[in-house]
């Protein structure tokens, strides 16, 4: 049973690019894909090709070469994503040591500097301590540390911001943004939250049940929506306080895998639905403004009505 189905994209070296919608969507799975980490059950077909190598055609020794080396990825949990057993300065070093050769000395010295650059305060004391004795904010930077560690050429984040308050998240974002630059990294940032995509990202996708919905400019995608589903998603964020009024939600909920629409996936939740929408998934349609959607009403105007 096929699950992420027709998602395609390109990112050069130094781009950006958006990944949202709504929890189930296919977001981390995507991106587990990419990392070659797909549970047992899972096995990914098509092309996935880093620097002209397809990730798909290696072998298992060459992706562990690759992950970490090439590909970083920034989890969405830091407590769960860091060894409770070793000491922060270790987890940063042990890359160092495995991929580029250094020994433990000098990879604890460079993963000071890490630690420094993620604005850790006081790096060499913490990078003796536990994950246990920082907090969410603090073991995320040092996620990031360990991600950056070798400079790959790509970093996934997958909701790297999730479970941080508000200040902590727009630190996060500030050294993780100022880092992919400075390393002239491609990044593709996996969220929830539109604002933050809005912020970071140059491009966008959005996904739905394991398909594309719609790709294009961030600034375009977000104030031009020419899928139904990019603009219930849009009408959700929440507005200003003493602005009145209800929450706009989008009836029900992202279905399984196994009980999807006959015709076009979000055909049962769309406000916009027509008896087309029940016949047919509609197909991938490429823009002339470099944009791309999903929707047999896409072309009836910029509204989509």
């Amino acid at each position: 049973m096929p699950i992420l189905t027709d998602v395609a994209f390109d990112l050069e070296a130094g781009d950006t690019l958006g990944v949202v919608g709504e929890s189930g969507s296919g977001k981390s799975l995507l991106s587990l894909a990419i990392m070659g980490l797909l549970p047992g059950v899972a096995e990914a077909s098509g092309t996935i090709a880093l620097e002209g190598e397809n990730l798909l055609a290696v072998s298992e020794d060459r992706l562990c070469e690759i992950r970490g080396n090439r590909i970083g990825m920034i989890f969405q949990e830091p407590m769960t994503a860091l060894n409770p057993a070793m000491t922060i300065g270790d987890q940063i070093a042990e890359g160092l040591v495995w991929h580029r050769g250094l020994s433990w000395r000098q990879a604890r010295a460079d993963a000071i500097v890490l630690l420094d650059q993620v604005r850790i305060p006081d790096a060499a004391r913490r990078a003796k301590t536990y994950p246990h004795e920082m907090s969410g904010g603090q073991r995320q930077r040092v996620g990031i540390a360990i991600a950056l560690a070798l400079k790959p050429a790509l970093m996934i984040a997958d909701e790297p911001t999730t479970a941080l308050d508000v200040t902590v998240q727009a630190e996060v974002l500030d050294i993780l943004d100022e880092l992919a630059r400075e390393y002239g990294m491609g990044l593709i940032l996996v969220s929830h939250d539109l604002g933050v995509i809005a912020r970071m990202c140059r491009r966008t996708i959005v996904m739905y049940a394991g398909r594309r919905m719609e790709e294009g400019p961030t600034r375009d995608v977000l104030t031009r929506p020419r899928n139904p589903y990019t603009r219930g998603l849009i009408s959700a964020v929440p507005k200003r306080v003493g602005d009145g009024g209800r929450l706009a939600t989008i009836r029900g909920t992202v279905p399984g895998f196994n009980r999807l629409p006959s015709g076009c996936v979000f055909s049962d939740r769309c406000p916009e639905r027509i008896d087309a929408c029940d016949s047919a998934g509609p197909p991938w349609t490429s823009l002339a403004d470099g944009r791309g959607v999903r929707c047999i009403r896409a072309m009836e105007g910029e509204n989509g009505k």
